[in-house]
This record gives C-alpha cells, sequence and structure tokens, in this order.
C-alpha cells in the first residue's frame, strides 16, 4: 500500500516553466520507479518521465529536452521540472510508483497543469 501526494499544479505561461513534487508514503520502501504521466482530454494518458532508484531516468517524446525529473531529497520522492511550456502541454499531471507488485502501479490523484499562451 502505498499512498502519494501530489504538488505544484497551476498555470505557466507559453515558454515559462513549473515544478511537480510527488511524495510517497506507507508501504514504499520497496518502491524501484517513480515517475509522472499526463492525461488530456481526448487524448490517451502518456509517460512524461521516470527515474529508477539507481538514478536512471526516461522521458516522453514530447517532453524531452525541456523536462528533468530528479529526486526531492528523500528516497521516495521526485521533483519534475518543467521548462519551456508549450501550448500542447497543459494535462493532468498523474504521479506514479511501481513496486513490481501483481497488482500494478500506483496512482495519485492527478493535478492540473495549464499553460497561457
Amino acid at each position: 500500500q502505498v499512498q502519494l501526494v501530489e504538488s505544484g499544479g497551476g498555470l505557466a505561461q507559453s515558454g515559462g516553466s513549473l515544478t511537480l513534487s510527488c511524495t510517497a508514503s506507507g508501504s514504499s520502501n520497496s518502491i524501484f520507479l517513480m515517475g509522472w504521466y499526463r492525461q488530456a482530454p481526448g487524448k490517451q494518458r502518456e509517460l512524461v518521465a521516470a527515474i529508477l532508484r539507481d538514478g536512471t531516468t526516461f522521458y516522453g517524446e514530447a517532453v524531452k529536452g525541456r523536462f528533468t525529473i530528479s529526486r526531492n531529497g528523500g528516497e521516495n520522492a521526485i521533483r519534475l521540472q518543467m521548462d519551456n511550456m508549450r501550448p500542447e502541454d497543459p494535462a493532468v499531471y498523474i504521479c506514479n510508483a511501481d513496486r513490481g507488485e501483481v497488482q500494478g502501479a500506483y496512482w495519485g490523484g492527478g493535478t492540473q497543469v495549464t499553460v497561457a499562451s
């Protein structure tokens, strides 16, 4: 059982920046991956960025070179630095944590990100 607490959603200007944070609690000791997905109306949920416990990172094609994921102090906390925001970036951003369980990954409630153009 893992609970994810998200923060940092809001409004950014096109070309501006926004930072998201996510912290895992509960049975979070065995998490091997944390990351962010996003879902906009009319579109499927897509990977934004993810990070493994060893520091390896993965990025969705749409955000490569613009967003950076990193550990945020604690072992089970992450930060997503979003730079050069585009009009295509607005979506509900959802934190994700994976422990390799049969039941699947854990998901946060999502935080809204909007971009003013």
